[in-house]
């Protein structure tokens, strides 16, 4: 199979050379969400080995995750990776990224999977709808128009495969017979992981890398992240979010829509506090 040729888009058809780099070089805040974001999307192929082996015997899931998702997920990388490169190219880009990956590979193991085949595919969407979020975000952040368009076909990538575990996770439910309290146990679990591990963690490598002479101030690196973190969660897309988050849930119409206005309000701190 041509991977490429399945691909919605390729690096190949973003122009690089198009970046107004004057418009962004000045940004930190937006430099650290993207490096740290082509970080957390390069290291796609670590978890996706973890997820192939959790859904062994499942071969419609299976292949789409090695011949699908993986691909789309390395390729979010490589692109965010290449912007950032051109834009700022002082930042050794692949020194930071190995020092990620050699922290973010002790962590990022099959025993943070659910046991439940099913509840670790309503986890799945938990952390799509928060990518999904991400890029919105992102997108809405910024005027520079390659970086526009690059975020824009993430993000639908990422919706796109929300709808995808979705899909998945109603076979499961229906054959492993969960309720909605172990579901909504496994969503609240999972949003608190998102803004606490893999994001921190690149996060910090990324200000390993430009500030090593204040490595380890935790101060300083509160500091700085929060400030980045300030900025996405000023433009997260909470009515979006929350829809996507409740989705697992399967409430009926009149709660889910009781329930939509005021979780909108909390659902940047859940994912930024």
């Amino acid at each position: 199979m041509n991977y490429v040729a399945a691909l919605p888009w390729t690096l190949e058809n973003i122009d690089l050379d198009r970046i107004d780099v004057a418009q962004v070089r000045h940004d930190e805040d937006l430099f650290f969400l993207l490096c740290s974001s082509s970080f957390v999307e390069s290291g796609s192929e670590l978890y996706t080995q973890n997820l192939i082996d959790h859904f062994a015997g499942d071969q419609e899931l299976q292949t789409w995750l090695s011949q699908h998702w993986e691909h789309e997920e390395l390729q979010h990388g490589r692109a965010l990776a290449a912007y950032v490169r051109k834009v700022w190219p002082e930042f050794d880009w692949d020194k930071g990224f190995q020092a990620f990956w050699n922290e973010y590979g002790a962590v990022c193991t099959s025993e943070q999977l659910e046991p439940c085949r099913g509840l670790e595919l309503a986890a799945r969407c938990v952390v799509e709808t928060g990518t999904a979020s991400l890029y919105r975000a992102l997108n809405e952040i910024t005027d520079e128009p390659v970086l526009k368009q690059l975020t824009g076909h993430i993000k639908s990538d990422e919706v796109r495969h929300f709808k995808h575990f979705y899909q998945h996770y109603r076979l499961y439910r229906e054959r492993e017979g969960f309720g909605r309290y172990k579901v909504l146990r496994v969503i609240l679990r999972r949003v608190n992981e998102i803004k606490s591990e893999d994001s921190d963690i690149a996060l910090r490598h990324v200000f390993n890398q430009c500030y090593p002479q204040h490595a380890g101030n935790d101060a300083e690196f509160r500091r700085i992240s929060n400030r980045a973190q300030g900025l996405l969660r000023r433009h997260i897309p909470a009515g979006m979010t929350v829809k996507m988050l409740l989705k697992p849930l399967d409430l009926p119409a009149r709660l889910q829509s009781l329930l939509e206005k005021p979780l909108a309000k909390i659902t940047e701190k859940l994912f930024l506090h």
